[in-house]
């Protein structure tokens, strides 16, 4: 008998220069940073994350929102809210929000890369979204274009 094929979730770090990825196994047992994926214009973005969902067997994305300290959706929350409800369309796949307010911060102190500017960093805090998302959730749900705000868990909000 066949074992069954691998199927993954791929968390992004979304930035305007960068963006950060990370995926873990079928079991959701190991998380890896990705290499990142330096922006360019949606089109080339979307063909590059095309390729990397069909290599990894990716059936869901996880999106951190950098909300504020007092759980508010910032200017940047907005964008990766944008950014993560047009890619989960055109890539088809459900999606969910996890609040990353000070990933980036925490993945500098974890892995030493303060400072930072190659990509790894990004895709550092990626790791550290999907390992939240796994530990949290909430469950990645389907976007449509009635749905302007779907998958924020408790910790986060849609403004």
């Amino acid at each position: 008998m066949a074992a069954p094929a691998a199927r993954s979730v791929l968390s992004l770090d979304v930035g305007r220069k960068r963006i950060g990825l990370a995926g873990c196994d079928p079991l959701g047992l190991t998380v890896k940073a990705l290499p990142a994926l330096h922006r360019g214009r949606y089109p080339a973005d979307l063909k590059h994350l095309q390729s990397l969902v069909r290599e990894r067997r990716i059936v869901a994305l996880v999106v951190g929102l950098p909300l504020d300290a007092q759980q508010q959706p910032t200017a940047q929350a907005e964008h990766c809210r944008r950014y993560g409800e047009r890619l989960a369309r055109d890539l088809e796949l459900p999606l969910a929000f996890v609040n990353e307010y000070a990933s980036s911060w925490d993945a500098a102190e974890r892995f030493g890369l303060h400072g930072d500017r190659t990509g790894a960093l990004d895709s550092a805090a990626a790791a550290l979204l999907l390992e939240q998302w796994l530990q949290e959730g909430p469950e990645p749900a389907a976007v449509s274009k009635a749905t302007p705000a779907i998958g924020l868990g408790s910790d986060a909000q849609a403004s």
